[in-house]
């Protein structure tokens, strides 16, 4: 088996007949020594026939795909941001930089927060917050990096690394760019090949419009063109 990088994703076949027909996307959350597992909330048709599978059910899986995150050099000091179920495409990233990650996890209510017990054995610094303030801060993601970035007294070239809902995202870039930090992001849109064949999953970036599956995940924030 090809050995996956953070940010890289699986597609996973979810039904042998025609319905669903095309297979699901889903990020590597972490590798261990028995294989890959993945991260994924029930949202549709798909996700609830991979809940309910049992235990040695054989199905199709291509993967790894796409491209990883680009690790930090020893002089850059990792944020790492999640929204919701994008502590997916993120946690084995901060796993693998654990020693000198700032991990920064949010969503709307505690109910939203996963593997947040998890996390808390592989962090430098951990910041939990939700919308409603029932876990951790009170108050979004965003606002806690924001925080974060105007006291980074002894925080060296900072670089980010980013996976949740796009708004989310692109406020994270819009903080990026305004403190000259670089920063890359986990897009996510639906795909049908996972290949970079049917174009499904194109986004407009300063260079043209780009395959997420192919070109992507992960695209420097500063190329994306963010939708207001």
């Amino acid at each position: 088996m090809e050995e996956p990088h953070p940010g890289q994703f699986y597609m996973l076949e979810v039904s042998k007949g025609m319905d669903p027909l095309l297979k699901r996307a889903f990020s590597l959350f972490r590798r261990t020594p028995e294989g890959i597992r993945l991260l994924f909330r029930i949202k549709g048709k798909g996700t609830s026939i991979l809940r309910d599978l049992r235990e040695g059910t054989e199905i199709t899986v291509l993967g790894p795909l796409g491209n990883g995150y680009p690790l930090p050099s020893d002089k850059e000091s990792p944020l790492v941001i999640a929204g919701g179920i994008g502590i997916a495409s993120v946690f084995s990233l901060a796993e693998k930089i654990s020693k000198k990650a700032f991990v920064f996890y949010g969503a709307r209510t505690e109910r939203e927060l996963f593997v947040a017990g998890e996390l808390e054995k592989i962090y430098k610094e951990l910041v939990v917050c939700t919308d409603d303030g029932s876990c951790g801060v009170k108050g979004t993601v965003v606002d806690a990096v924001n925080d974060f970035v105007r006291n980074r007294d002894g925080i060296h070239q900072p670089v980010i690394y980013a996976c949740g809902p796009n708004v989310m995202l692109r406020e994270i870039a819009k903080t990026a760019a305004a403190n000259g930090i670089s920063a890359y992001v986990s897009l996510e849109e639906h795909m049908a090949c996972g290949i970079g064949a049917c174009l499904g999953c194109v986004v407009k970036t300063k260079t043209g419009y780009k395959r997420v599956c192919k070109e992507g995940p992960i695209f420097a924030a500063a190329e994306i063109v963010w939708q207001p």
